[in-house]
């Protein structure tokens, strides 16, 4: 018997949130009394993994999967999990593990459990934590099934490196045409940009920069600080930036260590999905703007004499601790 977890890989390399999930998993598999087994499809090199507490990897190295499959990766981890006798599976709550875990956890007949942000609170009983009500409320879940599934919220542990190297196995799943029945015609990527899910900070704007053309100072600072770009729904609604940067309730959930946001006043959709972020710093000329009230830190005043200010010191900054 072993805990499993998903590693999720793309351009076979590993993400940082399969990472963070093998570091929780690994706490997991320890407080069991067992070993920790992770499941890769078409990643180059795995060695990563014993890094962080894998006992032993199951590759899966298989053309039809170079695109991602909800259906077919749900299968394929089914069989790994009956394989390794795995009674815990954990993903991460990336875009691609939170349609997965749902098929998983129907495959295996599994409670599950999402948004968790701590380890158990006991294995027996499996009581987890997770946060409830769009980020405003924790809740313990206790899991009764044989089977659990565990989605864990990203940056909610953090990476935790073991000593010790995996062992690697080559694992074929059995797959059938019914795991295709969706296929992937195309993908359409940013390039040479951090993502909004992988970031560990991210720079947001909105309205008060007035137009497209005031964007440069907030791609300065994401680029001094290694961060995301990102925007509020009226920003992207307006054409000013594209749909894949707006974040907010109806767009891509925040849960970055840091969380900038410019010129968002912060409408009660833009909070409810980046409530998930540690810290969140606001810079607005209106002091009663709504996103004060939730920031750690707020700065009143000018935005267009604030950021170029605070971009010159973050790059004395940076120069000075290189």
């Amino acid at each position: 018997m072993s805990v499993l977890v998903y590693t999720e890989s793309e351009d076979g390399k590993f993400k940082k949130g399969a990472l963070e999930a093998a570091s929780y998993a690994k706490a997991i598999a320890d407080a069991m009394g067992t070993s920790l087994t992770a499941i890769t499809f078409n990643a180059e090199d795995t060695s990563e993994l014993g890094t962080y507490g894998v006992d032993k990897i199951l590759s899966v190295s298989n053309d039809k999967l170079k695109d991602f499959n909800a259906e077919a990766y749900a299968d394929a981890i089914k069989q790994a999990a009956k394989k390794e006798s795995s009674k815990v599976v954990v993903l991460d709550q990336s875009a691609n593990g939170k349609y997965i875990a749902p098929l998983v956890a129907v495959h295996l007949e599994a409670g599950y459990a999402s948004n968790v942000v701590a380890l158990p609170e006991s294995t027996s009983p499996f009581q987890v934590k997770r946060t409830a009500f769009t980020n405003k409320a924790f809740n313990f879940t206790e899991i009764t099934t044989e089977v659990k599934v565990v989605g864990l919220s990203k940056n909610a542990f953090g990476l935790k490196e073991s000593e010790g190297s995996a062992s690697v196995e080559a694992f074929e799943p059995q797959l059938s045409a019914e795991d295709f029945t969706v296929n992937v015609t195309a993908v359409d990527k940013a390039k040479n940009k951090v993502t909004i899910a992988d970031a560990e900070i991210v720079v947001s704007g909105g309205r008060g920069l007035k137009g497209p053309e005031n964007w440069g100072m907030i791609e300065e600072m994401a680029d001094i600080l290694g961060a995301a770009t990102a925007c509020s729904k009226p920003v992207s609604d307006m054409g000013w930036r594209p749909h894949s940067e707006h974040v907010g309730q109806t767009g891509k959930p925040v849960a970055s260590n840091l969380y900038i946001a410019v010129g968002i006043s912060g409408a009660i959709q833009h909070l409810a999905g980046i409530n998930a972020a540690k810290t969140k710093v606001v810079i607005n000329n209106d002091p009663e703007a709504p996103f004060f009230k939730a920031a750690d830190y707020g700065v009143v005043g000018d935005a267009f004499e604030i950021v170029p200010k605070l971009n010159e010191k973050l790059k004395e900054f940076k120069a000075k601790n290189a």
